[in-house]
């Protein structure tokens, strides 16, 4: 039964590429859909790139493990800081300079915006280098859950998974990811629904007498189980920076990764984005905060016990243990959940990180390339980033999905969130101080853990993010006669 829903999921998927494939013709069409899509569509397909693999196995099931019920905070931060604020303050204003400055992507703003090529050229090297480590965490959390539930092999699981989207992505496009991204998200909130219910019901079954006892007794209990604390709304003691940290990264780190502005520069226009907006939030509510309530019990189905395969295999423990006791059919959904959520953001990278070398690397380096061979070459690196990602999936297999997710999105978030703020709403931001957020986010991110400033990729890449926002106007700043003069 779990393959049979699974087999319908992919016949859903080929019909949707058979539609979408014969659209996809300019570079345009290609990567932005023609720039008209809508409210539903847009919402949607922000929202599933945002959530993948890495929150509902990775995320949810370790942080749920250590930081008991109020790990759901980061789910809600995500909704309405990550979510609904950036359609608020971001959308409507990136959406008018996309269209005023006619660029398709993040490298191709700061290039026009700042009128620096070389400060668009090292953004695309960043974007293709460091979405790889993201999207390698995404093959790993869709990995732990098939192998565990269908019996597939690690190996093939990745491999299977890596075709799908190359071949996707080859043939459809952005077109293709917003019709997509539609029905998997229709998919992921029946999916997350059924799977809080089956999760809260396990874990209020009184072991004793066998009687369920609702939510107030899964509460009771995980608190016996985790320790004082655990079942408390604001956390357990000594560990609320740390959970901080984490709704800063994974809620304010979003503003910075050219994945998720894509999604703004290829809604239809403002009224579009108000309606987006409201539809965005409602499906970041449930399936975010769903993900993570639903990952706090975690450590109390499993007794306390950590799973042979670490935390990162909590979740797939959780949903096939007796004690969740999910039938067949819904396991079989839930795996379909993972792969629609994890398929959502894996094309949202690769289409990101393809576009920085076919649109912004090779668009500026060869100038007289036409569109036709530009959009070829997009397709193909498609294929290629794909492979990259699975190789590095590979050879990083005992690496925690946290830590490559937190790496990937901190190094971006940090060099490219301040550069890109400042740029919509800042006219005095220099081309100098755009730069220097790009380069010392950037580095603050990578070497900050490595010579021990902070103590992991998570504080890294909120110092990261600090660093520039501080960075760019104090740079600007010292800067901004000598480009007035220069410009004169």
């Amino acid at each position: 039964m779990r393959i049979a829903v699974l087999a319908v999921y992919v016949l859903m998927f080929a019909g949707v590429l058979f539609f979408s494939a014969r659209k996809s013709q300019s570079l345009h069409e290609f990567f932005l859909g023609g720039g008209k899509a809508g409210p539903w569509f847009s919402a949607f397909s922000y929202g599933t790139a945002y959530f993948s693999a890495v929150i509902i196995i990775g995320y949810a099931g370790k942080i749920g493990w250590g930081f008991g019920l109020s790990a759901t905070w980061i789910g809600l931060g995500n909704a309405f800081l990550g979510n609904l604020l950036a359609w608020v303050l971001l959308a409507g204003r990136a959406n008018d300079m996309a269209r005023e400055l006619d660029v398709y992507t993040m490298p191709g703003f700061f290039e026009k915006r700042y009128g620096s090529r070389n400060m668009g050229l090292l953004s695309a090297i960043l974007i293709f280098v460091f979405l790889v480590p993201y999207s390698a965490s995404v093959y790993q959390g869709m990995a732990y859950l098939f192998e565990a539930a269908l019996g597939i092999n690690f190996f093939w699981c990745m491999l299977g998974i890596a075709m799908l989207a190359a071949l996707y992505l080859f043939l459809g496009g952005y077109r293709a990811t917003l019709l997509s991204d539609f029905i998997q998200g229709c998919i992921m909130l029946v999916g997350i629904i059924l799977l809080v219910t089956f999760v809260v019901r396990g874990a209020s079954l009184n072991p004793d007498t066998g009687a369920y006892e609702g939510l107030p007794g899964a509460l009771a209990r995980m608190g016996q189980i985790g320790g004082e604390g655990f079942n408390a709304v604001f956390g357990v003691k000594g560990k609320g920076v740390n959970l901080i940290m984490l709704v800063i990264l994974t809620s304010f780190g979003t503003w910075g990764l050219p994945q998720m502005m894509h999604k703004f520069f290829a809604i239809r226009d403002r009224a579009a984005i108000k309606q987006a907006s409201v539809i965005s939030t409602v499906f970041c509510v449930l399936l975010a905060g769903g993900a993570y309530f639903a990952g706090t019990f975690g450590k109390q189905i499993l007794g306390g016990v950590v799973p042979a395969g670490g935390l990162d295999t909590v979740m797939p423990n959780v949903f096939l243990s007796q004690a969740v006791a999910m039938p067949d059919v819904l396991v079989g959904l839930i795996v379909v959940l993972v792969l629609s959520a994890s398929v959502s953001t894996l094309t949202a990278l690769v289409l990101s990180s393809s576009s920085a070398i076919a649109i912004d690397l090779c668009g500026r380096l060869m100038p007289g390339m036409d569109q036709k061979k530009q959009t070829l070459l997009l397709r193909g690196l498609c294929v290629v980033f794909v492979v990259l990602s699975l190789v590095i999936a590979f050879g990083m297999q005992n690496t925690p999905i946290v830590t490559l997710m937190s790496f990937s999105w901190g190094t971006l978030a940090g060099a490219f969130l301040a550069p890109f703020l400042y740029g919509l709403f800042w006219k005095k931001t220099t081309k100098a101080g755009a730069f220097s957020g790009v380069v010392v986010g950037a580095l603050t991110s990578i070497i900050a853990p490595s010579i021990g400033i902070v103590p992991d990729t998570v504080y890294a890449g909120v110092l990261a993010m600090a660093v520039s926002l501080v960075t760019v106007p104090a740079v600007s700043a010292l800067t901004m006669k000598k480009q007035m003069s220069t410009t004169a």
